[in-house]
């Protein structure tokens, strides 16, 4: 194996590696993913608009959204917007088989209930049916 094939063999695994990291997994809301995504760092709605293109790229007010409540980068959501509920905030391992699902609603992202919204300073909990965590719809 010469040179070249090998640095070439080495980013092809690379990219594959950084794609099953970063990949949205099947039945994963909006708030899983970003609370998984954030332990490799937050740099502005990287991942809240990755998730959105992949997901749902119509959703395009998703930014507006956040920022009204406060989530102007993706770990100032949970500090500002989204609280995470302790007991179920853990990311999960992939799940050992592919989990069918449909996107909640037509409006846009939706979250789960291991997140509880601050809306006036009060949580409340917002539901969705993010099969990855247990969640139902």
């Amino acid at each position: 194996m010469t040179a070249e094939n090998l640095i070439t063999s080495t980013e092809d695994q690379l990219r594959e590696l950084a794609v099953s990291l970063t990949d949205v997994r099947d039945g994963e809301c909006l708030l899983c993913y970003v609370y998984r995504m954030l332990e490799l760092g937050c740099s502005g709605l990287r991942w809240a608009g990755r998730y959105r293109d992949i997901r749902a790229p119509r959703a395009t007010g998703l930014e507006r959204r956040l920022g009204t409540m406060g989530g102007f980068c993706d770990c100032e959501i949970f500090m500002n917007a989204y609280e995470p509920i302790a007991a179920v905030c853990t990311p999960p391992p992939p799940p050992p088989t592919a989990i069918v699902t449909r996107w909640p609603s037509r409006s846009g992202p939706s979250s789960c209930r291991r997140a509880a919204g601050r809306a006036a300073g009060r949580p409340s909990p917002v539901r969705c049916g993010c099969a990855a965590r247990g969640g139902s719809r």
